[in-house]
């Protein structure tokens, strides 16, 4: 949501556009985009699907083998593409442009109708970059320490088969308080208008240092969400649970944890640079996505305040 800063220049000299294929959309652009962009970046590459180029890389990695890194990443698609696209390059982020063509995008923040000027803004060094925060979550499971990096949020919940949880959340050495929930979600800026938002969880702007922590149906009703410094660390220990309970990282990758086990949640030191072009208002995916009534059509805008420059 906020304006952003100007992208650093440097020169383009490779291009991977991702997208799901399966969609007729998505066909019907890369038909009008690839050839656009081949004819001005010397290395365009094409995937039709973010999953399994997501799998294929992780595999290079895993196995020490070198992981071609390009220059800008194009995604064709909602929010769930735009997330593992970032979740593909979760160990050295690379600018990623979002064209939206899902129903509700808040990543994927440039209308499909304006892909050219999109990129033509990107390639021109003239786009906007935002610096979205991530966040990293550490656990010990059946004695292996496993780690996981989350653009939108880390979320504990319950199992399919089991009731509530009951999770204790710290921040630093402090106790902050105990959840009997169908889960807890602690989501960054971006994650606000994600998982947290459907549960209760108030808006962030994306610029701000804090991250959200928000129960899933809590049994008190008096547990509210709650805004945090981003620099704290959390802990979240299950506490009791019947059934083994899941960590969720953006809704893309599920691990299982256990009675006694516990979370530990920190900033990630490495943002992840998203592009929009320079103009557009930060605030109109708001009003579109959320249909604030009234607020659509441009002529329903009020007039400035006067002093207001």
């Amino acid at each position: 949501m906020r304006p952003g800063t100007p992208a650093p220049e440097r020169p383009i000299q490779s291009v991977l556009v991702l997208a799901n294929a399966e969609k007729a959309a998505a066909r019907a652009l890369i038909s009008e985009l690839e050839p656009w962009l081949r004819a001005r970046v010397p290395r365009t590459e094409v995937r039709s699907d973010v999953r399994a180029f997501r799998e294929e890389r992780a595999a290079l990695l895993e196995a020490g083998r070198p992981a071609p890194r390009p220059d800008l990443v194009v995604v064709l698609g909602g929010d769930g593409a735009i997330l593992g696209a970032v979740h593909a390059f979760s160990e050295a982020p690379v600018p990623t442009l979002g064209i939206n063509l899902g129903q509700v995008g808040f990543l994927a923040a440039t209308p499909a109708a304006a892909w050219r000027e999109a990129l033509a803004a990107c390639l021109a060094g003239e786009a906007i970059e935002e610096l979205r925060v991530r966040l990293e979550a550490e656990w010990s499971s059946e004695g292996r320490v496993q780690r996981a990096v989350a653009l939108n949020e880390i979320t504990l919940q319950r199992s399919s088969q089991g009731g509530m949880i009951q999770a204790a959340l710290w921040a630093g050495a402090d106790w902050v308080t105990n959840y009997r929930a169908d889960g807890v979600i602690v989501a960054t800026p971006s994650g606000s208008t994600a998982y947290s938002l459907s549960a209760g969880g108030p808006i962030l702007e994306t610029s701000l240092e804090a991250i959200v922590v928000t129960p899933i149906c809590p049994q008190g009703l008096s547990n509210r969400p709650l805004v945090l410094p981003s620099g704290v660390e959390l802990s979240l220990s299950v506490v009791a649970s019947s059934g083994h309970p899941t960590v969720a990282v953006d809704g893309q990758d599920f691990y299982r944890l256990a009675e006694g086990d516990t979370l530990t949640l920190r900033r990630h030191p490495v943002p992840v640079p998203l592009l929009w072009m320079r103009g557009m208002d930060p605030y109109r995916r708001l009003r579109e996505r959320l249909g604030w009534r009234g607020s659509l059509d441009t002529s329903d805008r009020p007039a400035r305040p006067s002093g207001m420059e």
